[in-house]
């Protein structure tokens, strides 16, 4: 609660979360995210935060400055409920958008890539166990089709939380997972890009 009325949004105010509250219960966060540079990206990004009860601020798009990895770094302002928060998050994720920061949570990058070959047969879990301790990232999402049964050839999209500037370095490490494994490697997979 604000107990400044002279206090203004942006500045830092007491609370459970240390969010500045603007009336009717709702807090101001800031997220930023990473958007391949193509036209309608944008409003792809916007449209997760607005159907999830989010109301927009401000938007600071710099087009000229690039990320490591060569997206356009966006920084929303916004304001929601803070049980809306992890919703609005994960719609964006849905939607194929690298979130980097969420308010005071720290994402760093993700990456997607797909993995072809006897992944039932070759022990899928341990693949994604050796993913996870030799690149040093997270698994946040996984799909798998095998429409020829787990015998089969099959195919895994995999969606992974890594430190930021270590995306290089953890293909590096899937690529070399992959060839243990006999599995090819389609990397990486960018922006909403499924496969």
């Amino acid at each position: 609660m604000v107990d400044d009325p002279e206090q203004t949004v942006g500045e830092s105010a007491e609370s459970d979360e240390n969010e500045p509250e603007t009336d009717g219960g709702v807090r101001a966060y800031t997220v930023r995210l990473e958007l391949v540079d193509e036209p309608g990206e944008l409003l792809r990004a916007l449209d997760p935060i607005s159907n999830n009860g989010g109301n927009l601020l401000s938007i600071h798009h710099e087009r000229g400055n690039k990320t490591p990895r060569g997206h356009i770094p966006v920084e929303v302002d916004l304001e929601s409920p803070p049980d809306r928060l992890d919703d609005i998050v994960g719609a964006l994720r849905d939607a194929g958008v690298n979130v980097i920061q969420a308010g005071a949570d720290h994402y760093g990058e993700e990456i997607s890539v797909v993995l072809v070959g006897q992944l039932v047969r070759n022990d899928l879990s341990n693949t994604l166990s050796r993913i996870e301790t030799e690149v040093g990232a997270a698994v946040r999402d996984l799909s798998l089709t095998a429409p020829d049964g787990t015998e089969a050839i099959s195919s895994a999209r995999v969606r992974l939380a890594v430190d930021s500037g270590r995306s290089e370095e953890a293909l590096e490490t899937i690529r070399t997972i992959g060839s243990d494994k006999d599995l090819t490697v389609v990397e990486p997979l960018l922006g909403g890009e499924t496969a």
